[in-house]
């Protein structure tokens, strides 16, 4: 870890690792803000299972965020510094936990306001427990909301026609299949089809964007003062690798009826170019919620994972919206 790094830290009033109970799980969770007075966001990451950009091992890793709030950083059970075996975990118990770790910030924090800040699976995390909970939260926002239909619909369907015949082919028979199948049919069907988007079009990556600073935070996570080698290594070989009912779940899921529900500011952030969590579908629901909560914002040039310039949209939304 560099010395700016260290000095930034040093000069927080609050940087910490506090251990938790979430979901009857004793958990690690990083807390630091340039302030113990500012706003407090929790940040829900993506994945099931994977713990990038936000994660424990990110203290003094992104003090433009730090200096504006209060950020918790919670490796989910299951990766990273809470590496599990979570075979038989649903995606209820996940919202459990995230309910309790609202409810822990809430009392070590009970004059500040506090945020969500989800992406992808974590906007399934931030959007139920908004819906549960909206007295302790003053507001979310998502970047990449899963609602429905996820991977399995027709603009995946459509999305080859530039690509060769053999390959419309194997998403055609993947699509066929469904998500009804049996699960290693499932599992090997979803891989290929990452990689075909990932290739043939710019669902997850836009390819005429400048990339998020992947390498930059790798590295940061490398030489983060809390992460072990072996937490390093379980950001992707972890406990989800086993788990067979959370992308089940994912895959049958709809949250139409409970974006209609939420009862606090929710703004929602989505590539222009992602079909895997539908930007059409996204603004169709919002518009058909007739929820004045709900806004959704499309940052042009932008798949499913953000994009440089929609990370700086992210925090440029994030600090209007606390402040």
């Amino acid at each position: 870890m560099n010395k700016a790094r260290k000095k930034y830290i040093r000069s927080c009033e609050v940087s910490e690792i506090a251990e938790v109970s979430l979901g009857r799980h004793v958990q690690k969770i990083a807390i630091e803000g340039k302030s113990k007075n500012l706003p407090v966001v929790i940040a829900l990451h993506g994945g099931p299972g994977s713990p990038v950009p936000f994660s424990v091992g990110c203290r003094g890793l992104f003090p433009e965020w730090t200096d504006k709030a209060v950020m918790v950083f919670w490796d989910q059970l299951g990766c990273g510094i809470n590496n599990f075996k979570i075979d038989t975990l649903n995606t209820e118990d996940f919202v459990n936990m995230t309910f309790d770790l609202v409810c822990e910030i809430k009392k070590r924090f009970p004059q500040n306001r506090l945020y969500l800040l989800g992406m992808s699976w974590g906007s399934v995390l931030a959007l139920k427990t908004a819906v549960r909970a909206p007295e302790m939260l003053d507001g979310v926002l998502v970047y990449g909301q899963v609602l429905k239909n996820l991977f399995f619909n027709e603009e995946v369907a459509s999305a080859f026609e530039n690509a060769p015949q053999s390959k419309r082919q194997e998403v055609q028979k993947i699509l066929q299949t469904d998500a009804g199948c049996e699960y290693s049919v499932l599992d090997a069907n979803l891989k290929k089809l990452y990689k075909l988007l990932n290739k043939y079009t710019d669902a997850y990556n836009n390819k005429n964007a400048k990339p998020a600073p992947v390498g930059k935070i790798v590295k940061g996570l490398i030489t983060s003062p809390d992460y072990s080698f072996k937490d390093f290594k379980a950001i992707v070989k972890n406990g989800y690798r086993q788990n067979k009912i959370l992308w089940r779940e994912l895959l049958q899921l709809d949250l139409t009826a409970e974006l209609a529900q939420v009862r606090v500011k929710y703004l929602i952030l989505q590539g222009d170019t992602d079909i895997i969590t539908s930007t059409k579908n996204v603004l169709a629901a919002a518009q058909n919620s007739n929820n004045e909560n709900v806004t959704v914002r499309v940052v042009k040039n932008s798949g499913h994972m953000p994009s440089a310039q929609a990370m700086e949209e992210c925090f440029n939304a994030l600090i209007q919206f606390i402040e």
